[in-house]
């Protein structure tokens, strides 16, 4: 009998952004946004937790390897998040306001391919910006 297991890897990277609606004025940007539309940017310590999702490989026991998944997300995320602007280094985060529910939408648009490539399917991305707040996404 299969039966599907959902496996999770997190992984941590720090990152600079701002909140900031250039259509907006500088008064609007700091009443909605408040410390976060800095104009000095401000930075997070992240935690990103990937949770997949299969039924058990018979011959290796595995859901998915959880090393072949942390090499995907130094490749596809963590190179391009970990000590960087997001506003500015990011390309998969250009054009996008850098909010942690955008950040974590991207985040899933940048591996649900490459999951499914390796036979597993993508569950749920939760980021952690800070020890109070995350969001997590399901991919609806």
């Amino acid at each position: 009998m299969s039966r599907v297991v959902h496996i999770t890897r997190r992984e941590r990277f720090s990152a600079a952004h701002k909140l900031y609606n250039s259509e907006w004025t500088d008064e609007k940007n700091q009443e909605v946004f408040g410390k976060c539309a800095n104009s000095n940017w401000h930075g997070h310590n992240y935690e990103l937790f990937v949770t997949v999702k299969s039924t058990i490989n018979p011959e290796t026991g595995f859901v998915m390897d959880l090393k072949s998944l942390s090499d995907l997300l130094k490749e596809k995320i963590i190179n391009h998040l970990d000590h960087k602007n997001l506003n500015l280094d990011t390309p998969f985060m250009k054009n996008i306001m850098s909010s942690t529910e955008n950040i974590c939408v991207a985040i899933w648009d940048e591996i649900q391919p490459d999951i499914e490539k390796k036979g597993a399917e993508l569950v749920v991305i939760k980021l952690q910006e800070t020890e109070n707040n995350f969001v997590e996404y399901y991919g609806e």
